[in-house]
């Protein structure tokens, strides 16, 4: 990264030397006795609880500064929002000497700096609630001068930092010019332990499986390798976490999750990071059928607790997440958006479809492959509201059960909303003989060249041929639901820190 230093981070340098020069500490200890937070102070005080906010400490970074001489009106950004200081010299420095005031005050406040005072609250003239200062303290000096973002008298913001490639790659800066931006972040957390404790509540476990996998199993991905030296044995960061769950049910366990970091070695989009998070579940002696209605129970209890109603706005959509959600299965939306039955369709007749739709598609994917990317191309951007599409071709679901009516298909389902899979889940395939069957088939289509085929675990054969229970599991898209529920129109835009390509160095 440059070094090169800008006319502002040359002045600022100047005015960090300067104040240590007079025995001001830039970078003081760290321990700060802050009482109040600015939201707080703005609803609670009145002429009734001013008693209450008479001596109060605050701390946040300088958003702007309003010189009038002797007296500074300097608005301050704590982490619930800002607050006005009203900041008089006499106040500051009540004896004689006023050198301190001139130092750090007059001199040496820029823009970002990090300030704390105490004194008491009061509204001033113009009906702003405000803390009189009585001391001021530097806590932190800032070097790199902020974008400035302009805002109206009441904080709104109306030249906004909008450029990706800055607000992704300076995620801190970001959060200080954009505070909205932390809501998004502070609802997502609230999104994750509603369902947290909404699996609690049911009784689920929560645990942890491996990042590191000899074997990247449960998804048709392609994975990163890495290399791990004391075993000298190449590992993969794991691509899902299903097959470890599904041990734990062979281990005994009714109901069991996890909140999985997940990394697959693919491209990037605004649906898209190679570094995701995705809760999966396992539960004993269910099928796919109560896994819809708990999805549904799930993402209504979302719902409400981030917005008081199962509707939420996306984007110019009104989505409603009151159940129950609509059920498909993938050849009847196939058919409904295109007219065309491809259910006894060969592999032969779905790349003469393909070809009649100008679908273009690689010559070493298999029949399962082909049905997703015709669905893909035709069919998913249509459901726009929660859509189960069900029943799909045993070719394109190696780890599910087959169907139990319908010969050729398996019991799956996948959760679409606004045109884009939240959920995928199975009743799980608990037959060893079968599994290994489909694990084969995986490796076949390996060698045609497909790098995402799964690979055989033979452990987790092992592990059936114990004997699993009938079990449902299902894989639900977190940061994908976040853009649903908090729309946002970009995966990056609910990931505090997106992959980027690496800037460059001078």
């Amino acid at each position: 990264m440059s070094q090169h230093l800008s006319e502002q981070e040359i002045i600022r340098r100047e005015k960090l030397a300067k104040l240590r020069e007079a025995g001001i500490e830039p970078y003081p200890a760290p321990l700060y006795p802050v009482n109040q937070y600015s939201a707080d102070i703005k609803a609670g005080f009145t002429e009734e609880t001013k008693d209450a906010y008479a001596n109060v400490c605050v701390a946040g970074r300088i958003m702007s500064i309003n010189d009038k001489g002797k007296v500074f009106f300097i608005k301050i950004q704590d982490s619930k929002g800002i607050i006005q200081l009203y900041v008089r010299r006499d106040d500051i420095c009540p004896e004689e000497d006023k050198s301190y005031w001139d130092n750090l005050v007059k001199h040496g406040l820029d823009l970002g700096d990090i300030i704390g005072v105490t004194g008491f609250v009061f509204i001033t003239k113009t009906g702003e609630t405000s803390v009189h200062a009585q001391t001021l303290t530097l806590l932190t000096k800032s070097l790199k001068p902020l974008p400035v973002v302009k805002r109206d008298e009441e904080g709104n913001v109306f030249d906004a930092v909008t450029d990706p490639e800055f607000r992704y790659r300076q995620r801190y800066a970001d959060l200080i010019i954009n505070p909205e931006v932390k809501e998004v972040f502070a609802k997502r957390t609230l999104l994750v332990n509603t369902i947290r404790q909404f699996l609690n509540d049911k009784g689920a476990l929560e645990v942890d499986t491996p990042v590191l996998q000899s074997i990247p199993g449960g998804a048709a991905a392609r994975p990163f390798i890495t290399h791990h030296n004391a075993l000298d044995v190449p590992f993969y960061l794991r691509i899902a976490n299903e097959l470890y769950l599904k041990r734990l049910i062979v281990g005994g366990f009714d109901w069991v999750y996890e909140f999985s970091r997940n990394f697959r070695n693919e491209g990037m989009d605004r649906t898209h990071n190679p570094e995701f998070t995705i809760l999966e579940w396992y539960t004993a002696y269910k099928d796919y059928f109560w896994m819809m209605e708990i999805t549904e129970q799930l993402l209504e209890r979302v719902a409400i607790a981030l917005h008081g109603t199962t509707d939420v706005q996306l984007g110019d959509k009104m989505i409603s997440y009151k159940a129950p959600f609509k059920r498909i299965s993938i050849f009847d939306a196939i058919k409904e958006n295109t007219g065309i039955d491809i259910s006894d369709m060969d592999e032969a007749g779905l790349r003469d479809v393909c070809k009649q739709l100008h679908i273009d598609v690689p010559g070493n994917i298999g029949k399962g492959k082909l049905i997703d990317e015709i669905f893909g191309a035709t069919s998913e951007h249509n459901y726009i509201q929660p859509t189960f599409i069900i029943d799909y071709p045993v070719e394109m679901s190696p780890l599910t059960k087959k169907h139990r009516s319908k010969a050729g298909l398996v019991e799956r389902f996948e959760l679409m909303v606004n045109g884009k899979e939240v959920a995928n889940a199975y009743s799980e395939l608990n037959d060893p003989v079968d599994q290994r069957e489909r694990f084969e088939e995986q490796v076949k289509l390996m060698e045609r060249g497909d790098d995402e085929a799964m690979f055989i675990d033979h452990d987790f054969l092992r592990a059936l041929e114990y004997g699993m229970p009938p079990t449902s599991g299902i894989g639900i898209g977190i940061d994908r639901l976040c853009m649903m529920m908090l729309n946002q129109v970009s995966i990056q835009d609910v990931l505090l820190f997106p992959q980027m390509r690496p800037e460059k160095m001078d």
